[in-house]
């Protein structure tokens, strides 16, 4: 058993060298933490640290499950993490298989590094762009509807309007850079399968129908799978910059109200009691997710 153990370390050191990183980020900052959700249970103090904090059970999930703001939370993040889900996740794959399709090089070089800039910029930033480009007062999009002879709208302080700000917004940032996954996996679509399509007398709608999507159906399913338990992690940042209380309506979810509960009014056990019963319901998302998937079409994460 250890002569084994050596020969697999001489033979791929430098693969678990270069890992190595990755296993201590998850190690240091993922799993050496967990240890701290036995707060949950208790009435934690900060000077009197967690072991000799008062164990209260049970109480602070019972507390988040009668909130009156209970059922608006789960509304508000579910919504928001599926709107997210059914127009964020086509969009890369139908810009990939765009992208294929061109035959300009340099054309297409410029669209992925167009697309995938914005994903670099801070959620900061981003924000601010979208009050900026929203303002009733000056902003581009105001601008362009009083051109066309409308009265200008203030997006941001009309709860109706923030589910798509904020979706769209989520699609402008990141579909450049989850592009690449896709663009890469169409690379390993055998081309042998497109000559084999065109002597048959295939179409380009044919072939991408037939060829294609086939060729990179496992890896939507990975990507789709991953995304279906991410539907409540919906991103804090960019959420707490651009909500006002005049939105809380649409606007208001878990994430921000755990930022209140938690970093406001300093009831950590609170705040971590919310934050772990969100971490099993994403859990079992992604588990029912990867089951289904496996049962369908034999694709899963594991």
């Amino acid at each position: 058993m250890q002569s084994r153990l050596k020969r697999a370390w001489r033979r791929s050191k430098y693969l678990w060298l270069l890992f190595l990183p990755c296993l201590l980020y998850y190690a240091i900052f993922k799993y050496a933490p967990m240890f701290g959700l036995v707060i949950t249970f208790k009435n934690y103090n900060v000077f009197k640290g967690i072991w000799a904090s008062e164990w209260v059970g049970f109480k602070y999930y019972r507390m988040f499950f009668e909130n009156p703001d209970f059922w608006v939370l789960m509304k508000n993040t579910v919504l928001l993490g599926v709107y997210k889900l059914v127009f964020g996740f086509p969009a890369p794959i139908i810009l990939a298989l765009l992208l294929n399709e061109v035959r300009n090089a340099v054309f297409k070089k410029w669209v992925q590094t167009v697309s995938y800039l914005p994903h670099f910029i801070s959620n900061v930033i981003v924000a601010s762009m979208v009050i900026m480009f929203l303002s009733p007062n000056g902003g581009i999009i105001n601008e362009l509807i009083t051109a066309l002879g409308g009265k200008p709208v203030n997006f941001m302080m009309e709860p109706g309007w923030f589910r798509p700000v904020y979706v769209l917004s989520e699609i402008w940032q990141h579909i450049g850079w989850e592009t690449i996954i896709f663009l890469a996996a169409l690379t390993a679509v055998d081309p042998q399968l497109y000559e084999a399509a065109s002597i048959d007398g295939a179409n380009r709608w044919r072939k991408l129908w037939h060829v294609t999507l086939p060729g990179i159906a496992p890896t939507i399913m990975i990507i789709l799978i991953l995304d279906i338990g991410k539907v409540l992690e919906i991103g804090f940042e960019k959420i707490f910059l651009m909500y006002n209380p005049a939105i809380y309506d649409t606007a208001d979810i878990i994430s921000t109200y755990v930022y209140r509960v938690g970093m406001e009014q300093g009831n950590f056990s609170y705040a971590s009691s919310i934050d772990l019963f969100m971490g099993v319901i994403s859990f079992i998302f992604i588990f029912s997710a990867n089951f289904i998937s496996r049962r369908l079409g034999g694709t899963s994460l594991w």
